[in-house]
């Protein structure tokens, strides 16, 4: 019966068009309170809050994982007591390779000749043949350093009127070196901030980043060691056997010496660091404190200097 097949196919297809002619204004309703709903509910306000089981973000996670890399919360320093007169401390490890290829990798396009600041003014001078590049105080490693050397200074800084200041990065080649200068200003700064504040550089932090050079030491002329030389002409300190990774102990170079012109001279390390105090405790500079990059004879040295901030209401 090929023709009662049919028959019932065409009376199916006129029921199904009856029923979606019938449903068409419900279903027209329908969609409008689905729609109204979507906006209603992408109106309300995004918790504030951490979901009780966060969804995977693979970038937030990457950014993690790329700030746990050269930032190494647990990472621990040695410090050792060279001058007190004016005080000088030596910081073994302050910063990781990890920190360096980092700082290293953000200042590389930045550099320029440096300058100083005489009279209010920066200019640039032979006393200073040196190269320089600004670090911006938001980047990981730079936070990551700053904290770290923060939490060194302890009580320094008083909570609300200091601050670690600026870093800068400071680059020598061949023949390139900077005369005895100091870093505190012979007059405290007026705050950009609009208060009615002053400040000066408290004092300084210089790590050394890269040491692939020979010379370039840091000198003091006016610094002085805690003990006399010995007699019979031993180093006065001849570091540790991490820092210079050689197995002849009578081969290692001391990490600080007298130097023949008076005072002391630090050379180059990558990774560590020496912090001074830059001011006496009524706020003026220390003259003791001068000091200067000696010239390199050959290589490349990279230091990255931290001045931090100590504020005062203006008088």
């Amino acid at each position: 019966m090929p023709g009662l097949g049919l028959t019932k196919a065409a009376g199916l297809v006129v029921a199904w068009t009856v029923l979606v002619a019938l449903s068409a204004p419900y279903l027209s309703e329908t969609f409008s309170q689905i729609s109204s709903l979507t906006f209603i509910i992408s109106g309300l306000p995004v918790p504030d809050h951490p979901l009780a089981k966060p969804l995977k973000n693979k970038t937030s996670m990457t950014e993690e994982h790329q700030q746990s890399c050269f930032c190494d919360l647990s990472h621990s320093y040695k410090t050792e007591l060279v001058s007190l007169d004016p005080l000088i401390i030596y910081i073994h490890s302050l910063i990781t390779p990890s920190e360096i290829t980092s700082l290293l990798s953000t200042a590389e396009p930045m550099f320029k000749p440096s300058v100083v600041t005489k009279h209010g003014r920066q200019q640039q001078t032979q006393d200073r043949t040196s190269s320089s590049a600004g670090l911006p105080r938001d980047d990981p490693a730079v936070k990551c350093v700053l904290n770290r050397a923060r939490g060194f200074m302890g009580t320094m800084l008083r909570d609300g009127w200091g601050e670690m200041g600026p870093p800068q990065l400071v680059r020598y080649r061949a023949g390139q070196r900077f005369n005895v200068h100091h870093d505190w200003f012979d007059r405290p700064l007026l705050a950009n901030d609009g208060s009615n504040r002053v400040w000066n550089r408290v004092a300084s932090v210089f790590a050394i980043l890269q040491d692939n050079c020979t010379k370039g030491e840091t000198q003091f002329p006016h610094a002085k060691p805690i003990i006399s030389p010995s007699p019979w002409n031993e180093p006065m300190w001849r570091g540790g056997l991490e820092d210079q990774k050689l197995k002849n102990v009578t081969d290692l170079k001391p990490l600080w010496r007298e130097h023949e012109d008076g005072g002391l001279a630090f050379r180059p390390v990558a990774g560590n660091a020496i912090f001074w105090v830059n001011l006496h405790a009524n706020g003026t500079g220390d003259e003791r404190t001068n000091y200067a990059g000696l010239p390199l004879e050959d290589g490349l040295k990279t230091a990255m200097n931290i001045w931090p901030r100590r504020y005062w209401p203006y008088e």
